[in-house]
């Protein structure tokens, strides 16, 4: 399941992706700019998101293992 970073990160890409293809249409250069800004910025939240959740679920793991 995802976490609020992921969650997050894939809506920056998606918001990302929008402005890219409104600056494509209205040849906006600062508009393109700023999506393609946005989906590296969400790529490199949804990262960091889905490091927490696997070394969380890592620890989980190492509880339970400890556990028995």
């Amino acid at each position: 399941m995802w976490n609020d970073d992921e969650m997050k990160g894939k809506t920056d890409q998606a918001k990302g992706k929008i402005k890219e293809a409104a600056g494509d249409m209205t040849d906006n250069d600062k508009l393109r700019g700023e999506g393609a800004a946005d989906q590296v910025k969400g790529s490199a939240q949804q990262t960091v998101g889905k490091a927490r959740r696997k070394a969380g679920e890592a620890i989980e793991d190492l509880g339970d293992s400890l556990k028995r």
